[in-house]
């Protein structure tokens, strides 16, 4: 009684199965078996009796799991059903970051909705009884009444639901930050030890230049990806042939929008398991490719210069091989995904000349190639 009361930070007569149920959780299933007889007439004598539903699928939910047949699933169900722990995944499909992930918002707003749930215990409008013995109303009004907390406004205007999703997204976008400007910096130390620096071959850009600007005007892929990648979607080509160059080179590794939508219809997004189209392919595989990869790819190219092989092969064992980053030894899985993800990359390195029809790097993909990454992960200008 006194590790539980501990563990919940309440007395005796105020615990709650939640807290019960949390504490005979935090220690080995065979020692909370062990003590659960001892616990429910502690309880008891507390005036706290709880009741015989619980008692019962605590020895159920504890003994299957020291018999090593309970899953993470059940256990959590379990958990649920004392009536005062939020839904893991609301059928909204919302979901609590685990325990040691919230942020200050999501706590606050995670005890905020079990001291809302304690409340309408208490007031009947939950009945744990129902819910530990499976009644589906039950289980379904448990849902819905988190569901409507979750997406109504607190007194300070804030809603719960979107104040942590909102959190988790600044969260995500703050690391990902983070990352970024770590990999420019390494890119930078890199480019700067190299013997020698590429020199623009300004022919070559000239050339691939003009044919791109031919090919950003065409329907269809892969124009449509890669006005997507430089965000070229809404607004004018540069003049200049450089900054032309650049911005769609760097946007392969960094993408800036979305396809456009005018060719999509709403059958192609409610048919969730019809095949996703070249261009959206391209894209997913683009944007699931690591900044620590590009990095590993890249710098080992810049080190070995042009007529190197930049296959999609290639570059899913320069990036395994690396020693820029802290790779794992890659598993034939691996390197699987990382050569299907640099089939795209590749592809589309051939339409701005920065490799060959043999997949060789030119002397204008060593140039074009730390420059165009630089550009991705730099900061906008403000």
């Amino acid at each position: 009684m006194d590790f539980v009361c501990a563990h919940a930070g309440r007395p005796a007569p105020a615990l709650t199965r939640r807290d019960v149920a949390r504490a005979l959780l935090a220690v080995p299933s065979g020692v909370a078996l062990v003590a659960l007889p001892d616990l429910r007439r502690e309880m008891l004598s507390a005036g706290n009796p709880l009741s015989r539903a619980f008692w019962e699928s605590a020895k159920a939910v504890l003994s299957s799991i020291e018999a090593g047949q309970a899953t993470v699933g059940d256990v959590q169900r379990w958990l649920e059903s004392t009536g005062t722990e939020p839904i893991l995944m609301t059928p909204s499909y919302f979901v609590w970051p685990e325990a040691d992930e919230r942020g200050p918002v999501a706590t606050e707003m995670y005890d905020r909705l079990v001291v809302h749930l304690e409340e309408r215990v208490a007031a009947g409008e939950i009945d744990p009884d129902a819910l530990v013995t499976g009644d589906r109303e039950a289980r379904r009004a448990y849902e819905e009444l988190q569901e409507q907390w979750l997406g109504t406004p607190l007194p300070d205007g804030r809603v719960p639901g979107f104040a942590v999703s909102d959190e988790q997204d600044e969260e995500l976008f703050n690391a990902w930050d983070e990352e970024e400007a770590f990999a420019l910096s390494e890119l930078q130390r890199i480019m700067a030890e190299l013997p020698k620096q590429p020199e623009t071959p300004a022919e070559e850009l000239e050339v691939a230049a003009a044919r791109l600007r031919v090919l950003l005007t065409l329907p269809g892929y892969p124009s449509n990806v890669l006005r997507a990648c430089a965000g070229f979607e809404d607004r004018p080509l540069p003049d200049d042939d450089t900054e032309l160059w650049l911005s769609v080179a760097a946007g392969i590794a960094g993408p800036i929008s979305d396809l456009s939508e005018g060719g999509d219809v709403l059958e192609e997004f409610v048919d969730l398991e019809g095949e996703l189209s070249q261009e959206d392919t391209v894209l997913a595989n683009l944007c699931a490719i690591q900044h620590a990869d590009w990095l590993a790819g890249v710098a080992a190219l810049a080190r070995m210069g042009p007529g190197v092989l930049a296959s999609p092969e290639r570059m899913a064992r320069l990036i395994a091989e690396s020693e820029d980053i802290d790779v794992d030894e890659h598993a034939g899985d691996d390197l699987d995904t990382t050569e299907s993800l640099f089939a795209s990359v590749v592809t589309l390195w051939g339409y701005l000349g920065i490799v060959d029809e043999d997949d060789v790097l030119t002397p204008l993909g060593w140039w074009g190639l730390p420059k165009a990454l630089e550009r991705a992960w730099s900061p906008p200008a403000e």
